[in-house]
């Protein structure tokens, strides 16, 4: 699956994307933001992430900043968890951040979930020392729905977080305009 936004192309990464990923994701201030991205992040890292197997239904991302000469700028997508929830986690290098990128991909995202993939709910968390994360969530129709502790693999243990669910059936039906799109 690809999409196009305004400003972005979401594309699956590739394995000659490693040195791409690793420039963009390799910054401490990013990592320690996720849950399962090593400190240091290193280029055999980003050939693991990227080799790992894919499925026609997989809505994994590498995101592409097409204003500035198609730089890999990120990463986003839904992933399923042990419970049967899809997942919604998204990052951005730190140059890219406070441009609305991380909004814009969401919805992508969203938008392929509702109408190309078997979804009606995603769950999302951001660790609680993250507000920015937060704040596009919000902006998305997210609704806060409580505390946990996460593992965070940078931190080495758990961090607070805070979770977030959207209920793609009840947003659709609030939203009857909205375009579908192909995958």
């Amino acid at each position: 699956m690809f999409a196009l936004t305004p400003r972005l192309t979401l594309r699956p990464g590739w394995l000659e994307d490693a040195p791409a990923l690793a420039r963009a994701i390799g910054h401490e201030a990013v990592v320690r933001r996720l849950a399962r991205a090593p400190w240091p992040y290193a280029l055999g890292d980003a050939e693991a992430f990227l080799s790992l197997p894919h499925t026609a239904a997989d809505a994994r991302f590498v995101i592409i900043e097409r204003c500035a000469g198609y730089r890999l700028i990120g990463g986003i997508g839904l992933q399923r968890t042990d419970a049967g929830d899809h997942e919604l986690g998204y990052w951005l290098t730190p140059d890219a951040w406070g441009r609305g990128y991380a909004t814009e991909a969401a919805r992508a995202v969203i938008d392929i979930a509702r109408h190309a993939l078997p979804v009606t709910r995603i769950a999302a968390y951001h660790h609680a020392d993250n507000p920015a994360s937060g704040h596009v969530l919000r902006k998305l129709g997210f609704v806060q729905t409580g505390r946990s502790q996460r593992h965070a693999l940078a931190h080495g243990g758990l961090v607070e977080a805070i979770d977030f669910a959207l209920d793609l059936d009840a947003d659709a039906a609030r939203n009857e305009l909205a375009m579908p799109i192909a995958a």
